[in-house]
């Protein structure tokens, strides 16, 4: 009886440690400050903050985020539409590259990234000067359903 009892719990054991392993892999990483709030005027960072921007229906939220300068943002796009879509963090220059390019999918660099339907994927940012930053998604048609957003930078 008592051998029957320890396989259960060490079964047990084991389904709670895979199951904590496999969250951690699976869902994206606080690392830092999070966004909690962040829609509502919270002001986050100095330092390394994590912003996760929620895509649905071609929509993503928050659609601004309040920063200090110094801040670099790790930007985790959780896509939940079927299909494909990118982030585009930078200057006006930037954006007018991408809307007017033909990159279809972009390797992982700071400020850009391409999002596979039904998946995650991440970019970081720094913000130093007080502004005004724009992040957008440029495949076509998706800025007129509202993939765009701003990170505001605010005066220390």
């Amino acid at each position: 009886m008592r051998a029957g009892r320890t396989v259960a719990c060490t079964t047990l054991g084991a389904v709670v440690v895979i199951a904590a392993v496999l969250a951690v892999l699976v869902m994206p990483s606080a690392g830092g400050a999070s966004n909690r709030g962040a829609d509502r005027g919270k002001v986050l960072g100095p330092g390394l903050v994590t912003v996760q921007l929620d895509v649905r229906h071609s929509r993503s939220s928050p659609r601004v985020v309040r920063v200090r300068p110094h801040t670099e943002v790790r930007f985790v796009v959780v896509n939940h539409d079927p299909i494909g879509h990118e982030l585009i963090v930078g200057s006006s220059e930037v954006h007018e590259r991408h809307e007017h390019g033909t990159e279809p999918v972009h390797d992982p660099r700071p400020g850009e990234v391409s999002v596979a339907a039904n998946a995650w994927s991440e970019t970081t940012f720094g913000f130093h000067e007080p502004g005004t930053v724009r992040y957008a998604c440029h495949l076509p048609g998706h800025l007129a359903y509202g993939m765009q957003g701003r990170v505001v930078v605010v005066d220390s």
